[in-house]
């Protein structure tokens, strides 16, 4: 019985043993079955190859439209206006009358002139009478003593000059009432009367004083451009524009850059630039605001490369240089962008390999195992 009992114990224990190397054999092939891990490829840096070219660019810049002559008529002299011969919107050409004005006092002073002039004038025939008397009888010796002789001549020059003093001032008056006569300097269009006939007006300078009309010259217009320091290096006097205004939208204009300033803006670093913009059928009116679309042709080339090889880091601008299997951040300046392209400037040859996509994660002096160079863009 007891030896019966030993051999189902030995049974008992030897199940659980063969339990377990049946588990241990099939983990064990398991592990086997699975495949070996692989480690993943870096893929290759991209880059291209350094060339020169002319970035051609273009910025839009506001511009106003004012017009290529504009003056504020006022009198010379206070005066009253007495005849009003045009209107705003009225069309003159140069020497038109355009104004009468009224100034009694000026008639009582031209004629408090006109008479010193005349007693200025007996004035002198008296006294030179006088002396051409003495000098004929002074040929005679002992008749005229010389010292009454220069007497008389001092008389009549002295005469002499208030003669011409009193026709001096006859004139002045004369001429300033020429002034009540307004006529327009040159052909354009009346914008603006500021008095009605009746009205007390005067000269210019007074501070409230207002002008009797003011004329511009509107077929023929100045495009006024505040052109940026960074833009200017492109600008030359043969440059054409293109330009559009909100209240034609549908049209684009063109227009010539005739005049430019020299110098800088003190406040806004910007250089005046003017052009002449032809306005026979008078479309664009003084004081529009255009949208100016300014060309930036580069003179001579420069090394373009895309925009994405630039780097923008916090301490500098770089692009990354591949020479000999390493990387090297090379300094750079960039200039203008234009389709996906910038502009640089920097201590570089042509033929140099640089990475396409540059960024602070490629160290300098890093090692480059691998390359491949893009594709070309046009």
């Amino acid at each position: 019985m007891n030896h019966t009992i030993n051999n189902c114990s030995r049974i008992v224990l030897a199940v659980p043993s063969l339990c377990l190397c049946i588990w241990l054999n099939s983990c064990t092939s398991a592990e086997k079955k699975e495949p070996p891990k692989t480690v993943a490829e870096a893929p290759a840096t991209e880059v291209f190859l350094l060339q020169k070219g002319k970035l051609s660019s273009a910025i839009q810049l506001p511009g106003e439209l004012i017009a290529f002559q504009q003056v504020d008529l006022y009198a010379k002299v206070n005066s009253f206006v007495k005849k009003l011969y045009v209107d705003v919107g009225s069309e003159v050409s140069a020497g038109q009358l355009l104004a009468v004005l009224e100034a009694p006092e000026l008639n009582s002073q031209l004629s408090g002139a006109a008479s010193r002039l005349k007693a200025q004038e007996a004035l002198y025939t008296a006294s030179k009478a006088n002396y051409d008397r003495l000098l004929e009888t002074s040929k005679t010796p002992g008749t005229i003593s010389p010292n009454d002789l220069d007497q008389a001549a001092a008389r009549r020059n002295a005469d002499l000059a208030q003669l011409e003093s009193a026709k001096a001032a006859y004139k002045e008056i004369a001429e300033t009432q020429n002034y009540l006569e307004i006529h327009a300097p040159f052909n354009g269009v009346i914008t603006a009367r500021n008095v009605n006939t009746g009205a007390i007006t005067g000269p210019s300078g007074k501070g409230s004083e207002l002008p009797i009309i003011t004329l511009q010259e509107q077929k023929k217009l100045r495009l006024v451009l505040a052109v940026p320091e960074t833009a200017i290096p492109y600008l030359n006097n043969k440059t054409t524009v293109s330009f559009t205004v909100k209240g034609l939208p549908n049209e684009k204009f063109s227009a010539t850059i005739t005049r430019v300033a020299g110098a800088l803006d003190s406040k806004f670093r910007s250089e005046r630039v003017e052009l002449d913009v032809i306005n026979t059928n008078k479309k664009l009116l003084p004081g529009m605001i255009a949208e100016v679309t300014l060309p930036t042709v580069a003179g001579d080339s420069s090394f373009v490369v895309p925009k994405t090889a630039i780097v923008n880091a916090t301490e500098k601008v770089f692009v990354i240089k591949i020479s000999n299997g390493k990387a090297a951040w090379v300094n750079v300046k960039s200039g203008r962008e234009a389709d996906g392209k910038t502009e640089l400037y920097a201590n570089l040859l042509v033929g140099d390999t640089l990475v396409k996509a540059g960024t602070e994660e490629i160290r300098n002096e890093s090692v480059i195992n691998k390359i491949s160079f893009a594709a070309k863009q046009k």
